[in-house]
Parts: C-alpha cells; structure tokens; sequence
C-alpha cells in the first residue's frame, strides 16, 4: 500500500534562487576550490598558479574551470589532465573540467572525469 504524503510549502525549494542561497553557493565553490588545491600535486598546484581557475556548481555537475594565460600553459594544462582529473574524482564522480586557452587562440576543451579512462595510458 503506497501512502501519500503531503508537502508545506516550507518544505519545497524556492522558486527563485535567494541572495542567500547565492551567498551559500559561492561558499561553497571556494571551500571546494581549497580543499581540491590542497589535495593537488605541487606540479599541479604551479600550473594552477599560473592560471585563472575555480569551480562552478549551479550546472548539472561540478565544473573546475581554468582559464590559461598562454598557450604553453594550456599545453602544460592539458598535459597534467589525468592527475587533474584523478584529484578532483576523489570529489565528485560527475564533475567536469574546462580548460580554456587565451581568447580567440583555440576553442576550450572539457573533459568529464568519469571519461578518465579515455586519456590514461
């Protein structure tokens, strides 16, 4: 016998996002970010020195964006892709990452880490 339960309004999730919850995402997003920088290699953690990087969360998986200054970084970037990919599964299986070369000097290229596979040797 299946037994119906009802909901109040409190209970259910607003239908606009809040300031608040705008608030507790960005939170979120850097508290994310520290403890997967933390959890790099120090090779890694150069790269992402040298880059614009940091998480998104308000899509359908987490996503660690880099935004690479050169080309040679995004090379060295995208080189690194497994142990990027390794730490940050340790996370979120369905996260996703985008690399981004210097604008107009290539498309971004995304991986899913569920997709590792793929690219270790």
């Amino acid at each position: 016998m299946s037994k119906q339960f009802s909901r109040s309004p409190d209970d259910l999730p607003p239908s606009q996002p809040t300031q608040i919850d705008g608030f507790l995402r960005r939170q979120l997003e850097v508290s994310i970010g520290k403890n997967f920088y933390d959890a790099c290699s120090n090779k890694v953690k150069i790269l992402l020195a040298n880059c614009e990087w940091y998480f998104t969360t308000n899509t359908s998986a987490m996503t660690l964006v880099i935004n690479c200054p050169d080309l040679t970084t995004s090379w060295s970037v995208l080189n690194e892709i497994v142990a990027i990919a390794t730490t940050l599964e340790s996370f979120a299986k369905s996260a996703k990452i985008r690399i981004s070369p210097p604008v107009s000097k290539g498309e971004p290229f995304e991986i899913r880490v569920d997709e590792l596979d793929i690219y270790k040797e």
